[in-house]
C-alpha cells in the first residue's frame, strides 16, 4: 500500500524536510556580537588610518617640515658667506664680525683693476683677518653657483641674546626700558635698518621671533652700518610669551599698525617703560601678537599712500620715543 501524500511528514513540496518549521532553542551569543561592535567610536580621519594614502601624505609632509627645520637650524649654526665686491667692502667698512676673506686666484680684478677688491684686502689686513686664496671652480662650489665676483667674506653665526637679557640691560642703564619687537619681518635689510634706528634713539635692544622671521644675517649686519655691534638682538621662541614677560616686568606693549586706534603724536606713554611692536610690511601685526599689545598706534600719513616701509615706520616711532624721553 503506498504512502498517503497527505499524511504528516510526507509533503512533496521542494525543500520541505521532516520537522521543518519547528522552532527549537539555540545557544545565544550572550551579547558578544553587540559588545564587539560597541566602544569603537567614530571612524578615524583618513590621515590617522595606517596605510591610507592620506596618512602617507601627512607623514611625508610632517617629515618634510621637520627636515626644513633641521636645515634651518644647521644653517644658523654655520658661518655665512657674504658674496660680491660691494657687499664685502661695505661689511668690512662697518666692521661686522668676520672669520676670513676669500679671494679667487687668477681673477682679473686682483691685479689692481678693481679698487673694491684692493680695498677689501687692505681692510681685512688691518683687522688681521686671514686672506684665503681659492680657485674659481672651488669657490663656485662654495657659493653654490651664486654670483660672487671673485670675493667672499665668511661671517660667523650671530650670538643672540635672550629676551629677558634686554630687561636686565635696561635696569642697569638707569633709563626706562625701550625695546623694539619685530613680528614677522623677513627682509634682512629691514631688520638691519631697524637695529640702526634702535641704536640711534637709545633703545636697549631688538627682539625677533625664532620662526617665520629673518635673523641677523650678513646683509642685516651690513645694513645696520655697525649698529649691530652696539645693541643686542634677542631671539624669542614665542614672541607673544616674550611680550607677556615684558608686561609682567612693567613695560607697556605698544603696537604700530596702519589701522591703530590712536595717532602716534597723541600717545603720551613713550617716556615710560615701553616695548614697541612692529609688524611686517603688508601683513602687519599677527592676531596673537596684536592681542598682546596694550595699545595700537598709527602714523598719520596721506590717504593716497597705502603704508610705510616697516623700517621707516619703526624709525618714526623711535624718534617719537626719543623725543619723549629727552
Amino acid at each position: 500500500m503506498g504512502a498517503d501524500p497527505l499524511m504528516a511528514g510526507n509533503s512533496q513540496r521542494r525543500g520541505r524536510t521532516t520537522g521543518a518549521g519547528k522552532k527549537t532553542a539555540t545557544a545565544g551569543t550572550g551579547g558578544k556580537n553587540r559588545r564587539s561592535l560597541a566602544g569603537r567610536g567614530a571612524t578615524p580621519p583618513a590621515e590617522a588610518r595606517p596605510g591610507h594614502p592620506a596618512q602617507r601624505r601627512a607623514t611625508a609632509e610632517a617629515n618634510s617640515r621637520a627636515e626644513r627645520a633641521r636645515a634651518r637650524a644647521r644653517s644658523e649654526e654655520t658661518p655665512e658667506l657674504l658674496l660680491g665686491r660691494n657687499p664685502v667692502v661695505e661689511a668690512l667698512r662697518a666692521r661686522i664680525p668676520a672669520n676670513a676673506l676669500y679671494v679667487v686666484t687668477g681673477d682679473t680684478s686682483r691685479g689692481g683693476t678693481d679698487e673694491r677688491i684692493t680695498e677689501a684686502i687692505a681692510l681685512a689686513g688691518d683687522r688681521g683677518l686671514p686672506l684665503l686664496e681659492v680657485g674659481k671652480a672651488e669657490f663656485d662650489r662654495m657659493s653654490q653657483g651664486a654670483l660672487h665676483q671673485g670675493i667672499g667674506l665668511q661671517v660667523p653665526p650671530y650670538d643672540y641674546a635672550h629676551p629677558d637679557d634686554l630687561i636686565d640691560l635696561a635696569h642697569n642703564s638707569g633709563r626706562p626700558p625701550l625695546i623694539v619687537a619685530l613680528d614677522g619681518v623677513t627682509d634682512p635689510r629691514n631688520l638691519g635698518a631697524v637695529v640702526r634706528s634702535a641704536a640711534a634713539f637709545d633703545a636697549h635692544g631688538v627682539v625677533v621671533p625664532q620662526r617665520r622671521a629673518v635673523g641677523m644675517t650678513a646683509s642685516a649686519w651690513r645694513t645696520s652700518a655697525g649698529a649691530a655691534a652696539r645693541i643686542p638682538v634677542a631671539r624669542a621662541v614665542n614672541l607673544g610669551r616674550a611680550l607677556a614677560s615684558y608686561q609682567e616686568a612693567g613695560l607697556q606693549t605698544v603696537g604700530l599698525a596702519a589701522d591703530g586706534d590712536t595717532d602716534l603724536d597723541r600717545y603720551d606713554g613713550f617716556a615710560d617703560p615701553v616695548a614697541l611692536v612692529v609688524g611686517a610690511e603688508g601683513t602687519g601685526l599677527s592676531r596673537l601678537v596684536r592681542e598682546r599689545c596694550d595699545v595700537v598706534v598709527r602714523i598719520p600719513i596721506d590717504r593716497d599712500t597705502e603704508s610705510l616701509n616697516v623700517s621707516v615706520a619703526a624709525g618714526i616711532a623711535l624718534y617719537a620715543a626719543g623725543m619723549a624721553r629727552r
